[in-house]
């Protein structure tokens, strides 16, 4: 269960010091100092925005101090995409914050009527403070924001992509011929996904890197739609529910060719023939595959928020509760 389309409904909570990267928690049981004010990060989240337009739509920043001081001296400022009008810009947040306290902060801003294509909304929140996590700065974001590759090009422009470090990328028409086409619901694990719904040659893809990405929702099963660069492709998820609590997860995705399919527990979703290069199309024959893994969460708690794993060999298409 979660909210309808794949850009309005994740939004990003990435938190101090990282710009858009948070790092996961430690979960080795070794004989360490406690990892609370080492891995502590304050949080920012954005709520639901009413993309509805022609509307003044007001939007809620919420900055949560997880860190192990007071925060003092909080200021908020919000953004939409270019040419979206939001006032103000900034709010002033009077008195400190008791770790663990949050503050809620509102801004209004003027939605557009919608334009055909227009698909990527980013909107951003900066938190700037002393005290709490002692990082001075943290900021928010939604999942297309989040977006940093481009894993998918059409076979007539090649040049934009670089899925693997080495300039190659998924073609567009291979990826249309077993059914991914921007937007499609991709069924897999028990869940419902989506395929980036963007233009061939724009960022389609989030190489995980430890962001943090909000999904409300409950079930069994958090699922992952994506692949891996490597063989190395594998970390852990956490993930945050509102009552406070969070579980941990490990999951991992093949190498988007030649590993074999199954590698790291993953399962098979849709294979193409060959692939984009730097110089056009090539490799048929070879398959380039995309895969789906899932990992436990409880039922009985709703998500909050998810930490993906801090290893860019993992690329995410998209995330989604299953029953």
């Amino acid at each position: 269960m979660r909210s309808a389309g794949l850009i309005t409904s994740l939004r990003a909570v990435a938190v101090a010091g990282a710009l858009l990267l948070v790092p996961a928690q430690a979960v080795a049981a070794a004989p360490a100092a406690p990892a609370e004010p080492v891995e502590a990060r304050t949080e920012v989240s954005i709520s639901a925005v009413d993309l509805d337009g022609p509307a003044i739509s007001t939007v809620k920043v919420t900055v949560k101090n997880a860190g192990p001081d007071r925060m003092r001296s909080l200021k908020v400022s919000f953004a939409g995409p270019v040419g979206w009008a939001v006032q103000p810009s900034v709010r002033t947040v009077d008195g400190s914050l008791a770790k663990g306290a949050a503050a809620e902060t509102e801004f209004r801003i003027q939605v557009p009527e919608r334009r055909p294509g227009f698909m990527v909304r980013t909107f951003t929140a900066t938190a700037t403070y002393t005290g709490g996590d002692g990082k001075g700065s943290a900021t928010g974001t939604n999942l297309a924001a989040a977006y940093n590759g481009v894993a998918i090009t059409d076979e007539t422009n090649t040049t934009p992509g670089d899925f693997d470090g080495e300039g190659n990328s998924f073609s567009a028409q291979k990826l249309a011929a077993v059914g991914l086409t921007p937007g499609a619901s991709v069924d897999a694990l028990g869940a419902r996904l989506t395929w980036p719904d963007v233009a061939a040659g724009t960022k389609d893809n989030v190489a995980s890197a430890g962001q943090a990405i909000t999904l409300e929702g409950a079930g069994s099963k958090l699922v992952f739609l994506g692949s891996g660069v490597t063989s190395g492709a594998t970390g852990s998820a956490t993930v945050h529910y509102k009552d406070g609590t969070s579980v941990q997860g490990s999951f991992g995705f093949p190498n988007w060719s030649f590993d074999p399919a199954t590698a790291h527990g993953a399962t098979l979703v849709k294979s193409t023939d060959g692939r984009n290069r730097p110089s056009g199309y090539g490799n048929a024959g070879i398959a380039y595959r995309v895969f789906a893994h899932a990992i436990a969460i409880d039922p009985a708690k709703q998500i909050d928020f998810v930490v993906l794993p801090s290893n860019g060999n993992l690329h995410i298409f998209d995330m989604a509760i299953a029953p």
